[in-house]
């Protein structure tokens, strides 16, 4: 039990150690981190991140989300850079080198020729003193106080601290480019969140038939419509396909406990005449919030006021958005 108590006292430290470095860099947004944003905002060259070790590992994430957030970006590994890499960077180019020493012998190679190139260079360091702070164009400052590794060594902390700084400089430019839900939806066009962002109701129930009757349809016939349609429900419309209701099977239950003289029963005697509808042109993750809100497993879709089709809970689970 003491073994234990250990552990989680450890995890609890060090994920302290973590969150109090990454609140102490607020204390470090100053002139350069602005100048940096906008030096990258009006650039007409890409980002590329750099670095060794771990550094590279964070400046592969950093790369992926200013990618995905509207900020071209690529990744250059410092050491492979000085054996031939260095040809990706073009001069109209922002590169940004991630070091917590500053000092590694990768860096102090690569700074120079990068100097050369006339590329805009931006340090990432725990170390505001280093080589690469001092022959930079921008710093951000990611000091920390130790890593939570017990002997300070490992990279732990400082590796969060970049990190943090990253996604701060990120966030920063999507928000002053205006990045829209629909510009993130043009980037992440896979899997469930791309769906959530682009996918449209009219890109899903086209498939599905469409269960229709009249007012003065039989109940007979009614039943026939809802059952050869299998969609759980058929609309109630006028002659020129305006939505006057709805009927489901529920309906036809509740109905059949309650009424003894069904022979005479017509569409319009047990229809619901305010139901549940959505536009053909909105997101269909809206159509499963008001399913989910109604607790309802279909929907009619509605072309301005008439009747185009039915969504079902089962077309939204096979595209994969519930």
């Amino acid at each position: 039990m003491n073994i234990v108590k250990n552990i989680q006292q450890i995890a609890k430290e060090v994920l302290l150690n973590e969150a109090r470095a990454v609140e102490n860099l607020t204390h470090f947004i100053d002139n350069d981190f602005e100048d940096c944003v906008r030096e990258i905002l009006q650039s007409t060259g890409r980002v590329v991140i750099t670095g060794v070790g771990k550094s590279a590992i964070i400046a592969n994430k950093i790369v992926a989300t200013m990618n995905s957030t509207g900020t071209p970006a690529l990744f250059m590994h410092a050491a492979d850079a000085i054996h031939g890499d260095l040809g990706m960077v073009q001069s109209n180019d922002i590169v940004i080198c991630i070091s917590k020493s500053g000092n590694t012998p990768e860096i102090k190679v690569l700074v120079p020729l990068l100097k050369r190139r006339g590329s805009k260079l931006v340090a990432l360091v725990s170390n505001i003193t280093s080589y690469l702070a001092e022959h930079s164009d921008y710093v951000l400052n990611a000091t920390i106080q130790e890593e939570a590794c017990p002997n300070n060594l490992a990279p732990t902390t400082s590796t969060t601290a970049h990190l943090a700084m990253g996604d701060a400089l990120a966030v920063c430019l999507l928000e002053l480019r205006n990045f829209s839900k629909e510009d993130f939806a043009r980037y992440h066009p896979g899997g469930a969140l791309g769906k959530q962002l682009y996918l449209k109701v009219e890109d899903v129930f086209s498939n599905n038939e469409l269960p229709m009757v009249m007012m003065g349809t039989s109940l007979r016939d009614v039943i026939i419509e809802i059952s050869s349609k299998r969609l759980g429900a058929t609309a109630v419309v006028d002659d020129e396909k305006n939505l006057l209701g709805i009927i489901t099977d529920g309906d036809l239950r509740r109905m059949l406990q309650k009424e003894s003289n069904i022979a005479v029963m017509k569409a319009g005697d047990i229809m619901t005449h305010t139901p549940k509808s959505i536009d053909k042109n909105e997101f269909a993750v809206k159509a499963l919030q008001v399913m989910q809100e109604n607790s309802i497993s279909q929907l009619v879709v509605k072309d301005g006021t008439k009747v185009a089709g039915f969504i079902h809970l089962h077309d939204l689970l096979k595209e994969g958005i519930v």
